[in-house]
């Protein structure tokens, strides 16, 4: 039987593209395994912003989560960026090592719905909580597993913007590390890779090797923003049925083998 895969990459790791070393590394676990990708982008689409003129906005939640606050202007460039320029890079750079790969945002067919948020709480510039309008800013409710095993079926690889579908049709801003860990859930997944700029979770100077989906939720209050959120997606894939989470660097060698054959990382587990 297929091991079914999930990884995510994002951040530093694709500041200037998918590298193609690991483009050639997802060829080879593609090869052997059912295989999706779900990719970030916030740097470029910051870069994006700055050059139209735009400011961007960054908020953080009581809880540690950093995020783009997005009014309908930013949810505008965020869509062009995600499911347009970036997107297709990618789909770009693993056909030319040989993945047949098929680009998508969660418009299409309805592969991720989410309900817009109505209000944010954060933490203001004083350091206390308040509410402001929840923007163009999504929670995942539904994910067409449907759609990705078609594909899968048929032997290719899906490529997944972060860019989910409202219950009014509008584009939403979703997290790329939740959004990959919906789909891991809806899929069942054996695996999902959260690749980093990182070496994995790192505590005390140290990378921890290994956590179970219990000692991950005790220590959520002490991670701070950036990892706190791959470690909570981690705790959400599990807890809807996948059987195991790596977070690892996505600038090491060959970083998606690595991590399927732990080698290198944060391996979290349910047990």
């Amino acid at each position: 039987m297929d091991v079914l895969i999930v990884a995510k990459a994002g951040g530093r790791v694709l500041e200037e593209g998918l590298p193609s070393e690991v483009a050639e590394d997802i060829k080879k676990v593609a090869d052997e395994n059912r295989f999706v990708f779900v990719h970030g982008g916030g740097i470029e689409v910051t870069e994006m912003a700055r050059k139209l003129g735009k400011e961007q906005r960054f908020v953080v939640s009581p809880d540690g989560f950093r995020s783009r606050y997005t009014d309908r202007e930013t949810a505008e460039i965020y869509m062009m960026v995600m499911a347009g320029k970036l997107n297709k890079q990618v789909v770009a750079t693993l056909e030319s090592r040989g993945v047949n790969a098929v680009g998508l945002c969660g418009l299409d067919g309805k592969l991720l719905r989410a309900e817009r948020k109505k209000r944010l709480v954060i933490i203001n510039e004083r350091g206390r909580k308040m509410a402001i309008d929840g923007g163009y800013t999504g929670r995942i409710v539904g994910v067409n597993s449907d759609l990705l095993n078609l594909l899968l079926d048929g032997k290719y690889v899906p490529v997944v913007s972060p860019v989910a579908i409202s219950e009014d049709y509008e584009p939403l801003n979703v997290d790329g590390d939740r959004t990959a860990a919906n789909i891991a859930g809806a899929l069942k997944a054996d695996m999902l890779i959260l690749l980093t700029d990182v070496e994995g979770l790192i505590l005390d100077g140290k990378v921890v090797s290994k956590l179970t989906l219990l000692e991950a939720g005790k220590l959520l209050p002490k991670i701070g923003p950036g990892m706190v959120t791959k470690v909570h997606a981690a705790t959400e894939a599990l807890e809807m049925g996948v059987r195991e989470v790596i977070i690892a660097s996505g600038t090491s060698s060959n970083p998606i083998s690595a991590a399927v054959n732990h080698m290198a990382g944060t391996v979290i587990q349910d047990g």
